[in-house]
């Protein structure tokens, strides 16, 4: 298995590296990178349609983060540049009409036994009106800061605790390899579900910012290093013939 860390000094010469994961799986060996990606807004291909998309980008330029459009996943995730992870897992492909399943439980699997690690309880799913809605999404329960009321009245505060999403995960095949890669959000939830609101607003898609949630909201660690580790090994897996490739100078 090939490990790539670090970024590239740009955002176009990132994807480049990203890119590299499905050469290196096509010629045979997995490869796996989890990385914080540049400052950015990421934009999907149906994004690209809708009639506002000219101006979610400027929204998102405005904001300080440069839009670009994405290959893999929906609509459009944002990256803060610091506390923000990317994550990729590259495989060979026998067969292009099968394994997307498979590959999609390993890589959630992967998540939510790191997000464990971390002092989190995941669970598989997401709010309504989350930032890039899809089936393979993991979540986590915040606590209310009043108790929830029952039908006679009473408070309840453990039942029906809202839910934050922190993990969305696509997935792109090719004849010959497959990635499956997704974002996870560790820190600084505020400013990351206010870019998202202006941009999702301006697209016109439905968008809720207070399901936005971060590895540090739900009470696990603020360091992305600590996240970014703990993905990496829970990737990585059992894999013994590891070798790693630097991507460029890590953030």
């Amino acid at each position: 298995m090939r490990v790539f860390r670090g970024r590239a000094e740009s955002i176009d010469a990132d994807r480049d590296v990203s890119r590299r994961l499905l050469s290196v799986a096509a010629d045979g060996d997995p490869a796996v990178r989890v990385w914080t990606p540049h400052r950015q807004v990421a934009f999907g291909r149906r994004d690209a349609r809708r009639e506002g998309y000219d101006r979610a980008r400027e929204f998102a330029r405005e904001r300080g983060f440069p839009p670009v459009e994405r290959d893999v996943g929906g609509r459009a995730v944002a990256y803060d540049g610091t506390t923000t992870l990317a994550f990729a897992r590259a495989e060979p492909v026998a067969d292009l009409r099968t394994g997307t399943t498979d590959r999609y439980e390993r890589a959630t699997a992967a998540l939510e036994r790191a997000l464990r690690t971390l002092g989190l309880e995941p669970v598989r799913g997401e709010p309504d009106d989350s930032f890039c809605p899809g089936t393979h999404s993991l979540s986590v329960a915040v606590a209310r800061t009043e108790p929830k009321a029952s039908a006679d009245g009473a408070g309840d505060d453990e039942t029906g605790a809202p839910r934050r999403k922190l993990v969305g995960i696509a997935q792109r095949v090719r004849s010959d390899a497959a990635l499956t890669a997704g974002i996870a959000l560790v820190a600084n939830r505020e400013e990351l579900a206010d870019v998202l609101d202006e941009v999702y607003g301006a697209l016109d898609v439905p968008f809720d910012p207070s399901s936005v949630g971060t590895v540090a909201d739900a009470g696990g660690p603020s360091d992305p290093e600590t996240v970014r580790t703990a993905i990496e090994e829970s990737l990585i897996g059992d894999a013994t013939d590891v070798s790693v490739v630097s991507a460029g100078d890590r953030p």
